[in-house]
């Protein structure tokens, strides 16, 4: 029997959350986005999940037409950042490494992958982050397929439009695809692993995925990734974290504190949302949090601000050129602890702060990956230089 449509399903969720939800206000007295509302309910409702469904609801009252477009116009402007963005920094043969046709496992014994490592979408902009998943896996023994990318997307666009009946097409053969490839999926992104682990998965019947965090993943293996953290690593580390995905930053700061003579401390900072793009709704929150977090970093006397995520790593990396510490993301430190090295090209890119600058340091990638000057120039204002909440010190944007 086929599975009913995600909308139809659900509707049917709408319902239950109804009839057990007693507006006891105790999710509300949590951390929004945090996830903390989850275990706070005692009724068996995931809030957050509530919450979503209401946005849907209200987005949905338009016509189906209209929401289709929204949905189609936003993914069209994912893809052709993610495109362009990971061309700019990846010449084809590691490009190669993440095309969904070649579908190859790492080990060239072709024995059954272990795990397959779901991308995500938007990771590729700072392709050195997927890139370094890759290579501490390799320095593990573990054997992967890679997939992510639009053609393998969890349909966060098309539902955020309001457009269920498309996004459960996109997550289902999504989700049909991850189950197939392995018995285990790993994601990088927390977007990713709330759509698809907790809105879309439930909703499909006979669903066989198995998907975690990728960072969970590492931190269950960290008897066997400790001895690979040979190299000691000289620095004084804040943790950039969102508690969205449970467990995730405990993981982090694990993984971090086996790391040689690096010293890991507590900013005491807010931890809200489970990444930072998930604040935009809130301009002025968000970039208060972002001061905040920079000040506190600076304050704390540390040499090196970490994230988790990609979104974050964006947002935050430019700020770089403004306080006395870097800002990375974590894996680095983890890479940098086992000899691997994969540089941040986003960073460097984005610093410069010119547009024609970075059109002529990333000149050979251009010419490489056959990309148009004009797409590139509009891709990089609007998804590199544009992307920055709180804006750089005394700084006007060269466009």
């Amino acid at each position: 029997m086929d599975a009913p449509p995600m909308e139809h399903a659900l509707r049917d969720r709408v319902t239950e959350i109804l009839d057990r939800c007693t507006s006891c206000g105790a999710c509300a007295e949590v951390c929004s986005g945090s996830g903390h509302c989850i275990p706070a309910c005692q009724h068996g409702v995931n809030p957050r999940l509530m919450l979503a469904l209401a946005r849907v609801a209200d987005v949905g009252r338009g016509d189906s037409g209209g929401r289709r477009k929204v949905g189609f116009t936003r993914f069209g402007a994912m893809t052709t950042g993610v495109r362009v963005l990971s061309r700019l920094q990846m010449p084809p043969d590691l490009l190669a490494r993440f095309r969904p046709e070649s579908d190859l496992v790492n080990d060239a014994s072709a024995e059954p992958p272990e795990v397959v490592f779901y991308t995500g979408c938007n990771v590729m902009k700072t392709p050195h982050i997927a890139l370094l998943c890759l290579d501490i896996m390799d320095a593990l023994g573990v054997r992967y397929r890679v997939m992510g990318g639009p053609s393998a997307c969890c349909g966060v666009l098309q539902f955020g439009a309001g457009d269920l009946a498309t996004s459960g097409r996109i997550a289902y053969r999504t989700i049909d695809r991850l189950a197939a490839a392995a018995p285990r999926a790993l994601s990088w992104c927390p977007t990713c692993q709330v759509q698809l682990g907790e809105i879309a998965a439930p909703t499909k019947p006979d669903t066989r995925l198995d998907m975690r965090p990728f960072v969970l993943f590492l931190a269950e293996r960290l008897d066997t990734l400790r001895p690979l953290l040979r190299h000691p690593v000289r620095k004084r580390v804040g943790l950039h974290e969102h508690p969205g995905t449970a467990g995730v930053p405990e993981a982090a700061q694990a993984i971090l504190r086996c790391i040689p003579e690096l010293d890991l401390v507590d900013l005491e900072q807010p931890r809200v949302g489970y990444m930072c793009n998930k604040l935009s709704p809130l301009p002025a929150f968000k970039q208060d949090v972002h001061r905040q977090q920079l000040q506190a970093a600076a304050d704390a006397g540390v040499t090196t601000l970490a994230g988790i995520y990609h979104a974050c790593h964006r947002e935050l990396c430019s700020h770089e050129r403004d306080w006395p510490f870097e800002v990375v993301n974590f894996l680095e430190l983890v890479g940098e602890s086992m000899g691997l090295q994969r540089p941040d090209l986003f960073k460097r890119l984005k610093i410069m702060q010119d547009i024609d600058a970075i059109l002529q340091d990333a000149a050979p990638m251009l010419t490489a990956n056959g990309l148009d000057l004009e797409e590139a120039r509009d891709v990089i204002l609007r998804d590199m230089l544009g992307e920055q909440p709180l804006a750089l010190a005394g700084s006007a944007l060269t466009i």
